[in-house]
């Protein structure tokens, strides 16, 4: 775990999800917070193709018509 602080926030859940959780006592900050994770993660790396996808065209374009520049020395 980081050492960020925690703020607390409001939010509105699932009715049924939220019974099924209390009853498991299921630790619904943590819960949230990792989900709340890997959506920012997904969120990023979707970003960052966005930002880049011009690079990646090219990239992808030069290999298609050069092949892969050290794929000489490639052993497999």
């Amino acid at each position: 775990m980081n050492a960020h602080s925690r703020k607390p926030t409001n939010l509105s859940l699932d009715s049924v999800l939220l019974s099924e959780a209390k009853a498991l006592k299921v630790n619904l900050s943590r819960a949230a917070e990792e989900g709340v994770r890997v959506a920012v993660a997904k969120a990023k790396a979707e970003q960052w193709k966005t930002e880049n996808a011009a690079a990646l065209k090219s990239s992808n374009a030069y290999v298609e018509r050069h092949g892969l520049p050290l794929e000489g020395f490639r052993q497999f």
